[in-house]
């Protein structure tokens, strides 16, 4: 890599960055979106689920139980069918299916945990190549006055801006979406437990 070619280069600007977070935050909008109603689907799956189990589990039935988990969907239910093959390693299954469902609902969330972390720091970086290229326009136009580098350093400052517009609600939904997550896989926990000590 020739020093002309960084050169070129921290003389582009940092427009460019700006259009790659622009990007970003349509990729980061679109797995908020989808994580937001799958986490929600499976929710009510969860609560639905359950109701259904509330009675058989109360009475110790063993066949209600089994009844309310036929056909049933959602990552609870897959969760509390793995635990339901006999007491033979249930533990293991539990523990096994949590982790599926864990990887399951938690996919994808390792952009927005990227986005929020980075984006500033990508900003930062367009800030500073659009510094580089005002300073340098400036020296260019040796007669020009400080309204030249002004423009330049105002127009460079957008790219931190855009990052923090990236970053700001990118971590907001991921610890959102990681909090939902962990209810939901608590909630799921404490059922099977329930049926791991009733003898299901």
């Amino acid at each position: 890599m020739s020093l002309d070619f960084l050169r070129a280069f921290a003389l582009s600007g940092g427009d460019w960055v700006i259009y790659g977070l622009l990007a970003a935050s349509v990729v980061a909008l679109a797995v908020m979106l989808e994580r937001g109603v799958l986490l929600r689907r499976e929710a009510r799956l969860a609560a639905e689920l359950r109701g259904r189990l509330a009675r058989p589990l109360a009475e110790g039935d063993a066949k209600g139980v089994a009844a309310a988990l036929l056909g049933a969907a959602g990552s609870g239910a897959r969760i509390l069918a793995a635990v339901t093959g006999g007491r033979a390693a249930a533990e293991d299954r539990l523990v096994a299916a949590a982790l599926d469902e864990k990887r399951f609902l938690e996919a994808r969330l390792l952009v927005l945990g990227t986005l929020g972390s980075n984006a500033p720091f990508v900003g930062l970086f367009g800030t500073v190549l659009g510094v580089i290229k005002a300073f340098h326009d400036l020296s260019a136009d040796a007669g020009a006055g400080p309204e030249v580098v002004m423009r330049g350093l105002s127009e460079a400052l957008i790219a931190t801006a855009v990052g923090l517009f990236v970053a700001i609600p990118s971590v907001v939904a991921y610890n959102a979406l990681q909090k939902k997550v962990g209810d939901l896989l608590s909630a799921v926990e404490a059922d099977a437990r329930r049926l791991l000590a009733a003898g299901k």
